[in-house]
């Protein structure tokens, strides 16, 4: 997996993929959705939400993956809360790592990434692995 991990890095840094679209597109094929359909599911999220500066885009594309991963059906309130506790998790390892989720924070206020965009990717990913392998 560690190889997917790079591969969505290079999306992003050699390919000028955003931050969602380098996580959703890098483990797209694990749930059967082409990367043309993945790149354009998560085109608006990049920047924080369509450039707002919210959530993450690398942290809400890692979000996704974990719906695709643990989502079980329409009405299954027993999965839908599993997946919720495991997106909190991720979100909070995420803050540990990184010191926030939110994508104003994350690239300073100085226009001096706190946390590069990158790191920000890498860390979703590995993040995401690790519930991969639950």
């Amino acid at each position: 997996m560690e190889s997917r991990v790079q591969k969505a890095v290079e999306l992003r840094e050699k390919h000028g993929y955003n931050c969602a679209q380098a996580i959703l597109c890098a483990y797209a094929d694990l749930f059967g959705l082409d990367e043309k359909t993945a790149y354009h599911i998560a085109e608006g999220f990049g920047t924080g939400m369509g450039g707002m500066g919210d959530t993450c885009g690398a942290v809400s594309a890692a979000f996704m993956l974990l719906g695709l991963k643990s989502g079980n059906g329409f009405g299954d309130k027993a999965g839908r809360a599993a997946l919720y506790k495991d997106i909190r998790e991720l979100s909070d390892a995420f803050k540990a790592e990184a010191g926030s989720t939110i994508c104003r924070e994350l690239k300073g206020q100085t226009g001096r990434p706190v946390y590069p965009c990158a790191k920000c990717i890498e860390t979703a990913a590995k993040l995401f692995e690790s519930e991969l392998k639950k």
